[in-house]
């Protein structure tokens, strides 16, 4: 018994079948291309050139930035001179000054000074006032009273010191700070090793 179709039934088995047959064909069309595609290769488009950019632009393109002064040969007389070329050769040279042309020329006169850097020096050493003098060392608290002479004829001189009386001969330390120099008969010769100062001590009458 054969199965009645309605009308909407067959208009969707209409769009089927038409939708297969689509489909096969364009599975044909493309088995084709593949299996019996022609051997020669595809033309490649050429690469664009570059632009030159030596060459200037069209004129209704326009660059960045403020125009250029165009100048003009307008009014410039290519005609040579020569009464005015002869008034500039006959100017001469009038200046005050040294000449800078001439090795010949005069020097430059200089105008002395007031006064000499000699004179200023000496000006402000009489204002300033005067330096302090380096006080002076002490005199040697120390008296040579008398001597003794050995049978070498080596002398051994008698100091006082205070209430202490010693007995040295040439090079001793007296007191620990006076070094004898030198004994004479009438003057000794001592140094003040506190100072670093010599001085010559004179024979006085013996002590009491």
């Amino acid at each position: 018994m054969a199965m009645q179709l309605g009308t909407e039934n067959k208009r969707q088995v209409y769009i089927v079948f038409g939708l297969f047959a689509l489909i096969v064909i364009a599975g044909g069309w493309e088995i084709r291309n593949y299996f019996f595609a022609p051997s020669t290769p595809v033309p490649v488009k050429a690469a664009r050139p570059l632009p030159n950019l030596s060459v200037p632009p069209a004129s209704g393109a326009r660059a960045a930035g403020p125009d250029a002064q165009k100048l003009t040969n307008t009014g410039i007389d290519p005609a040579l001179h020569l009464d005015k070329l002869a008034l500039v050769e006959q100017v001469e040279y009038a200046g005050t000054g040294r000449n800078i042309f001439s090795a010949e020329s005069a020097p430059v006169e200089i105008e002395a000074p007031l006064k000499s850097a000699r004179e200023e020096a000496a000006a402000a050493a009489a204002v300033a006032p005067p330096r302090p003098e380096a006080p002076k060392p002490p005199a040697i608290d120390l008296k040579y009273f008398g001597y003794t002479q050995n049978k070498d004829k080596s002398i051994k001189g008698f100091f006082v010191h205070g209430d202490d009386i010693f007995m040295a001969r040439t090079g001793d330390i007296v007191d620990h700070r006076y070094k004898v120099e030198s004994i004479l008969p009438a003057s000794a010769r001592v140094t003040d090793l506190g100072y670093n100062n010599t001085q010559t001590l004179t024979m006085t009458p013996t002590p009491n």
